[in-house]
């Protein structure tokens, strides 16, 4: 895929300005978004990026489109996941709706900046070093497994790195509007605000070993990899808003997720005995009876988990919504006959 100095120049511009926008028109003015606002600029932002795909699957060829593809389903899987824990970071702060905007857009472009520098690290370490993948491989394997038996029943707004900022901080009991300090005296204190924005600041860092290992496991062209993680973030705001209500529902996404995670980590693994290099594996000669995973199965084995882990999980809610219901009739007729 050729993708010259000034295509990056462009891309990343256009980015840059996108996100700008969106603070100006959006953000700047605290204010709590509606049902269809949000939903209008969701759709754009999937439009957008569904659009983009097909101009790269039109200009660069089906494969580079079909990794795109597969890297932002598993960009917008991840994101989503991230926009639960955002979640409980804001409610452990007991951030007012009207400023949860401010703060879910500086956390995306924490998010955004973080990923532009494993993005380049994970490049450079990927043109040097063919056993890298290895490497990655092994990573998303164990984040898989750490991912299929995690909680988000944890408070980050109370863990151990919150803690250490406390102690080291002076902070303000109180939000004093969207201000992210605040001077008392001679004292200068940090608000609730500043350090929600620090929780999601480390969380991001965190999300973002999962992500960039994960999509180099889809494609190697850096540039698919920065347009999907950018387009994946690109309307998260706004899907914060529009399925606020659906996060809690959602119970089999860390699940899909794990199973996802897994599967990049075998095709990562295949890979790198594709291409080894490593004299204690097959002598440093490339292991070429393994197979090669195609970018269509991939996709299709993404898009499928992705909504296998939905339907479930709505039905799961779904189910336990009408036990709840039930139960306390039953509970009333028994007393009754008694």
């Amino acid at each position: 895929m050729q993708v010259t100095p000034l295509i990056w120049i462009v891309t990343i511009a256009v980015t840059i300005l996108f996100f700008v926008y969106e603070f100006f028109a959006h953000v700047r003015k605290p204010h709590e978004p509606t049902i269809a606002e949000s939903a209008r600029w969701s759709a754009f932002y999937i439009g957008l990026a569904v659009l983009f795909g097909v101009g790269i699957g039109v200009v660069s060829g089906w494969t580079y489109g079909g990794e795109y593809f597969a890297g932002y389903l598993t960009e917008k899987a991840l994101s989503i996941d991230n926009l639960f824990v955002f979640l409980l970071v804001m409610t452990g702060f007991a951030v007012p709706k009207i400023y949860q905007q401010k703060v879910l857009m500086i956390g995306i472009v924490i998010a955004l900046i973080l990923r532009g520098g494993f993005i380049a690290a994970g490049s450079t370490l990927i043109e040097n070093f063919s056993w890298i993948f290895y490497l990655f491989g092994a990573l998303l394997l164990f984040l898989a497994y750490r991912q299929a038996f995690s909680s988000h029943e944890s408070d980050p707004a109370n863990g151990r790195f919150m803690g250490f900022v406390r102690r080291h901080l002076p902070v303000a009991d109180e939000y004093h509007g969207d201000k992210l300090t605040v001077k008392k005296g001679r004292t200068r204190f940090v608000t609730p605000m500043l350090l929600t924005i620090i929780a999601i600041g480390f969380i991001d860092l965190v999300f973002a070993v999962d992500s960039i290992p994960a999509i180099y496991g889809l494609t190697n062209e850096a540039y698919i990899v920065f347009t999907a993680n950018a387009f994946a973030l690109m309307g998260l705001r706004q899907l914060f808003f529009l399925i606020g209500g659906l996060l809690e529902r959602l119970v089999y996404l860390s699940q899909g997720l794990a199973v996802i995670l897994a599967f990049i980590g075998v095709k990562l693994v295949f890979h790198a005995l594709h291409v080894n290099e490593l004299p204690f594996v097959n002598g440093g000669e490339p292991v070429l009876w393994v197979p090669e995973i195609p970018i269509w199965f991939s996709l299709a084995f993404i898009g499928a988990t992705i909504a296998v882990a939905t339907i479930a999980s709505l039905a799961k809610t779904r189910g336990d919504e009408r036990k709840r219901a039930i139960e306390p009739v039953e509970t009333t007729s028994t007393k009754g006959s008694l």
